[in-house]
């Protein structure tokens, strides 16, 4: 598993989602994840969302996902 599949797993589960993930060992991941679908959810409910797309990766071939989500407008505010 490398970061860029990783990336391109999360922008196929959520069209139109800007993301950058870093992660160097294939197994310990961190993902910044911008996408409008992500608007009026908590954090907790924007985390599932991104944990959908990996699927039963997460927990196997995923270890660790640290996860920064944010809607466009919170994104262009940082």
């Amino acid at each position: 598993m490398n970061a860029d599949f990783v990336r391109q797993l999360i922008e196929a589960g959520l069209p139109g989602a800007r993301v950058h993930v870093e992660g160097a060992d294939g197994v310990h991941f961190e993902a910044t994840v911008v996408s409008p679908a992500f608007a009026g959810k908590l954090p907790l409910a924007r985390h599932r969302m991104v944990y959908a797309t990996l699927g039963e990766r997460m927990g196997g071939e995923i270890h660790a996902l640290a996860l920064r989500t944010l809607t466009p407008d919170e994104a262009d505010r940082n």
